[in-house]
């Protein structure tokens, strides 16, 4: 029987590689997002392809039941979907804050409770978890998408000792610079609250500084490559780190002083 995979986010980017990746490798996939028609060609691949919000709880229910009821088993669980929404912390409203944790956390963790008790009952399963580089440094004005991944890496090591009893294993993936959708949300979002504030300067020459980087990021196919192989590990790595600059910068911020790496994060967008 085909292993049954639960992708969120899967309407572009490292969702929608992930998904393609998964299938060519025989897994039954179930491909998610809010916007069905931007994926229609995974249909293409075998993929059957739901709509999903994850700040909508019914609908989260209604794809984990209409999976269990057609595979009786969800196998692999990827919580992909995420945005990144940059701007001073004074300039960003808390109820757009509040929209961060919502889909980078709470919908996360609210469609984890969904699936676990089936992975329990089998006594198997698998949750990886799409992290971030971002995950363990900060960088001006990314206080709420940083703040999200923070606490996805601490949500993550705490449910991976929860549920070692039940031989479901938790895995964190840490994508460095990716070319997808992901940096012109987060400079468009940046313009947009602090553009034209007493932070305009810098947050102007840091939408410059994400524009160029991302210009030179990896392909979306890197990342579903590492997801692939958490995904068939007998025994995965608890985090796999990948793409472009990732293992660099998660270096640099491992050996040096915290002052020494704010001032080299702050002279990158002098």
């Amino acid at each position: 029987m085909k292993k049954v995979v639960l992708i969120t986010g899967a309407s572009s980017g490292i969702g929608k590689e992930t998904a393609k990746a998964l299938a060519s490798k025989g897994f039954a996939i179930y491909a998610v997002a809010r916007r069905v028609d931007r994926m229609q060609e995974l249909k293409e691949h075998g993929i059957r392809v739901f709509q999903m919000d994850v700040t909508d709880e019914e609908s989260m229910i209604k794809v984990v039941n209409e999976i269990i009821n057609s595979e009786k088993q969800i196998d692999v669980l990827i919580n992909n979907a995420g945005y990144g929404s940059f701007g001073a912390l004074e300039d960003v409203s808390i109820s757009e804050a509040k929209k961060q944790f919502e889909v980078n956390i709470f919908g996360l963790a609210r469609l984890t409770q969904i699936v676990l008790p089936h992975m329990r009952e089998r006594r198997a399963g698998r949750i990886i978890n799409v992290s971030s580089m971002g995950g363990k440094f900060g960088e001006p004005h990314g206080v709420w998408y940083h703040s999200t991944k923070f606490a996805l890496e601490g949500l993550s090591d705490c449910l991976r000792m929860e549920l070692d009893q039940f031989g479901i294993d938790v895995v964190i993936i840490e994508p460095g610079m990716i070319k997808t959708q992901w940096d012109m949300i987060a400079r468009e979002n940046l313009i947009k609250a602090s553009g034209s504030t007493a932070y305009r300067d810098l947050a102007l020459k840091h939408a410059d500084s994400l524009s160029k980087n991302y210009k030179k990021g990896s392909e979306p196919t890197v990342i579903a490559e590492a997801i692939v192989k958490a995904v068939m590990a007998n025994r995965p790595k608890t985090r796999y780190v990948a793409g472009a600059m990732a293992n660099f910068i998660l270096f640099v911020k491992r050996i040096l002083p915290d002052r020494i790496f704010d001032a080299i994060m702050l002279g990158q967008l002098k």
